[in-house]
């Protein structure tokens, strides 16, 4: 009886399974992009908000404009050790932990009675989101077979370019058109969906190693918190100033804290030991100066529209946006290529992009507006060089590690870039104000600054030995069973 029943129970379980798998790694893919894209979409769609909000709690611009830092800091932080801690507790499970926290911190936002509310829900969102990030990566990658996997990552690096590039633009619109509580309204539906879909995610998932250091992740965010305190203070009070320095040796004090830590620990909330493969180092190298670069160029660009051309906050979103669906567009379509774009190629062509575009720009700006003949094709170059780099960053980082580490070094990856960005809006700052000259003359002092930072980028992407996996080779094992990565068996 037995024998009469499995031959033919047994060729139909893999056409049963395959497409259960299919549809699952779509979905998985699915609702990563969508929580990457709320992370990063609030990381830049606050800053042309910060105006109105000082206007309705009746504070000064230099105080609300903890409302973006509250925001970075912890995200900056946290972005590293929620890598690992994915890794240690499920990542389908992490990641819905922090799609939830995430979205209701954001009703607590738009619902906030005064400023101190406020920036203490913007803070447990940054957390949320360093939270989801790491996590939502390393599940599309566990889910999605090894020869979908360039064409995932080129997804989800679309998703988030798409989102830093597109704050400005929807911060524009809905500020002018509604009110700056809508800003985060926008998240709930999104996040609510995110959280029903996520229910299909698979909850048994298995889980590696432990969870990581807890007092070496606070001394992480205490480190990257007081070099962001430094920074955003020093053009103001001075350099010399005693807050000033206080933080920077607060500094200098737990990053060789956590430093130590993480030399010492069984589970360190930094993985100091990915540093020790040669791809996955310049990776990380390659993404501070990429972040560092971004977002330079992200808040320039308002500010420049603004006060050189005398845009307003929603033309100046718009005139932004063109730039986003090309780098979107560059993001999804790198993936589909029938030839695969080794990291190397994409990080030193779009970091070499880029670079050209913001020379150009640095060369030819000045007070007369030229959108069409200057702003629009230079924002095309660059769109396109943000969308290779993007992917390239994240497929090297992935490539370049065991899939059981593919959140820690995500997380890592990605701290990097916003630990560099943080340093960009600094240097964005002090640029402005310390060039002398009217017109466009600071305004170009900055996308010089920019230019030899991609160019930076593009050398050391030349570093960067790494090609996509061949996709496996079936086998007579592999043939009747799911795909499974190595590291998620138990």
């Amino acid at each position: 009886m037995t024998s009469s029943v499995s031959p033919s129970a047994s060729p139909s379980a893999p056409s049963a399974e395959a497409p259960a798998a299919a549809r699952r790694a779509s979905l998985a893919l699915l609702l990563a992009c969508a929580g990457t894209f709320l992370s990063f979409l609030d990381a830049t769609v606050t800053n042309l908000a910060v105006p109105p909000i000082a206007a309705d709690f009746d504070v000064s611009l230099t105080t609300v404009s903890w409302v973006a830092t509250a925001y970075v800091i912890p995200f900056a932080a946290l972005l590293a050790p929620a890598g690992p801690l994915a890794d240690a507790v499920g990542r389908a499970r992490l990641f819905l932990v922090g799609v939830a926290v995430f979205t209701a911190s954001s009703l607590l936002i738009a619902m906030a009675p005064n400023l101190p509310v406020l920036l203490g829900a913007r803070a447990v969102q940054g957390l949320a989101a360093a939270l989801l990030v790491p996590a939502s990566l390393a599940l599309v990658l566990a889910e999605v077979p090894a020869d979908r996997r360039r064409a995932a990552i080129g997804a989800w690096s679309a998703a988030g370019a798409l989102a830093a590039a597109a704050g400005p633009a929807l911060g524009g619109v809905m500020v002018e058109v509604l009110d700056w509580r809508a800003l985060f309204c926008l998240n709930l539906p999104v996040g609510a969906w995110v959280l029903i879909a996520g229910r299909k995610l698979p909850a048994g998932e298995s889980r590696a190693g432990r969870a990581p250091d807890l007092l070496g992740g606070l001394l992480l965010a205490l480190g990257v918190g007081s070099a962001v305190y430094a920074l955003t203070q020093g053009p103001d009070h001075g350099w010399s100033s005693a807050r000033v320095l206080t933080a920077a040796a607060v500094t200098v004090l737990s990053g060789t804290a956590t430093v130590l830590r993480a030399l010492r620990h069984r589970s360190p909330a930094l993985r100091l030991d990915l540093l020790r493969g040669r791809p996955f180092a310049v990776a990380s190298g390659v993404s501070f100066a990429y972040g560092t670069a971004l977002f330079t160029t992200m808040l320039l660009g308002v500010l420049f529209l603004t006060g050189a051309w005398g845009y307003s906050a929603l033309e100046a979103g718009l005139a932004m946006s063109p730039a986003a669906l090309v780098t979107a567009v560059v993001g999804v379509g790198v993936g589909r290529l029938p030839v695969a774009l080794p990291p190397r190629t994409m990080v030193v062509g779009g970091s070499t992009l880029i670079a050209a575009s913001t020379a150009v720009l640095a060369l030819l700006i000045d007070t007369e507006p030229r959108f069409w003949t200057l702003w629009l094709p230079a924002g095309a170059v660059m769109g396109v060089g943000v969308g290779l780099a993007t992917v390239g960053i994240s497929s090297a980082a992935a490539f370049s590690v065991a899939p059981r580490h593919f959140a820690a070094a995500t997380g890592m990856v990605m701290a990097a870039r916003q630990v560099g960005g943080g340093l960009g809006i600094a240097a964005t700052a002090v640029i402005i104000a310390e060039v002398s000259g009217a017109g466009a003359e600071p305004y170009a002092a900055v996308y010089w600054f920019a230019t030899a930072v991609n160019a930076a980028a593009a050398a050391g992407g030349l570093a960067l030995r790494l090609t996509p996996p061949p996709p496996p080779r079936p086998t007579p094992a592999s043939a009747s069973t799911p795909h499974v990565l190595e590291g998620d068996r138990r």
